[in-house]
C-alpha cells in the first residue's frame, strides 16, 4: 500500500451501499468523476438507480457503473452482491457504507422509542454497517489498498441526535471503525465521517424552518449539504490517505 495522496481512482472499484441516498449519490459522482467505477447497493428501485448510474461522468458505456439489489440487514443478499461485484467488475477497493434511516424521537420519550424501532435502527445502522464490511472484507483485502469509509455522526460522540437509538448506534459505528481499522491492517484502511444536520430528507419532519433554526446556532452559520459529507468521503480516498481508525467530523462546528 502507498499513502501518497492520489490525484484519480481510475481502475478503482467504489461499492456504495445506499447508493441512492442523497449522501450515497453525491458521493458516487464525486469518485466518478475521478475515475472510480460505482456499485451501488440499494434495497430497491435499481432500474431507477441504474438509468441515474448512466449519467455519471467516466462511463466509456451505459451499464458500466452497476445498480444492484441489496440490503444491508439481508446478509445473504450481501454476500450475493460481493459475488456480483467481483464477476462483473473483478474488485472492490472503496466501500462507502452509507445505508441507514432514522426517525426523530424526543429523547425524553421512551414509550415512543419502541423495541421494534429500536432493533430496527439498530439493524439497519450498526449491523448493517459491519455486516457490509464481513461481505466485502475479501475483496477490499485483495486489493491490497482497500478502503472502509463509515458514515457515522455527530451523533454517536455528543449523544444528542434523531432518537437514541441512533445515537446508540453511531457511537457503535465509532467504535466499530477503531476496532475493524486495527483487524484488517494494513490491506484496508477504516474511517468515518461524522455529519451534523445535513440538508436532505433523512430525518423525516425536518425541513427548511429546523435547519434554519440550528444553523443560528452554528458558528459556520449554515447547516451541512451532501457535497460537505461527499467531498470529505472524496478526501479519505485521495489525501488522507495516511489516516485510519479515526473519525472526520463535517459539522460547520455544531458539536463544540
Amino acid at each position: 500500500m502507498s499513502f501518497e495522496p492520489l490525484h484519480s481512482l481510475h481502475n478503482r472499484v467504489a461499492v456504495i451501499t445506499g447508493g441512492k441516498g442523497a449522501i450515497g449519490f453525491a458521493t458516487a459522482l464525486r469518485l466518478a468523476k475521478l475515475g472510480a467505477r460505482i456499485v451501488s447497493l440499494d434495497r430497491s428501485g435499481t432500474e431507477d438507480v441504474q438509468k441515474k448510474l448512466d449519467q455519471l461522468p467516466g462511463a466509456p458505456q451505459a451499464g458500466w457503473h452497476i445498480a444492484l439489489c441489496a440490503s444491508v440487514t439481508d446478509s445473504a443478499s450481501l454476500r450475493e452482491a460481493a459475488a456480483q461485484v467481483l464477476a462483473r467488475a473483478g474488485r472492490c477497493d472503496i466501500l462507502v457504507n452509507s445505508a441507514g434511516f432514522t426517525k426523530a424521537v424526543p429523547a425524553a420519550d421512551l414509550g415512543a422509542l419502541d423495541d421494534d424501532l429500536f432493533d430496527a435502527i439498530v439493524q439497519s445502522n450498526l449491523r448493517g454497517m459491519f455486516a457490509s464490511v464481513r461481505a466485502f472484507a475479501p475483496l477490499l483485502k485483495a486489493s491490497g489498498d482497500g478502503l472502509i469509509v463509515n458514515v457515522s455522526s455527530i451523533a454517536g460522540f455528543t449523544g444528542a441526535g434523531s432518537n437514541l437509538a441512533y445515537v446508540a448506534a453511531k457511537a457503535g459505528v465509532d467504535v466499530l471503525t477503531k476496532s475493524l481499522a486495527k483487524a484488517l491492517a494494513p490491506q484496508v484502511r477504516v474511517l468515518s465521517v461524522s455529519p451534523g444536520v445535513v440538508d436532505s430528507s433523512f430525518v423525516p419532519g425536518r425541513g427548511a424552518d429546523f435547519n434554519a433554526k440550528t444553523a443560528a446556532t452554528m458558528p459556520l452559520q449554515r447547516v451541512g449539504v451532501v457535497e460537505d459529507v461527499a467531498s470529505a468521503i472524496e478526501a479519505c480516498a485521495t489525501t488522507m490517505r495516511f489516516a485510519t481508525g479515526t473519525r472526520f467530523v463535517v459539522d460547520g462546528g455544531r458539536s463544540l
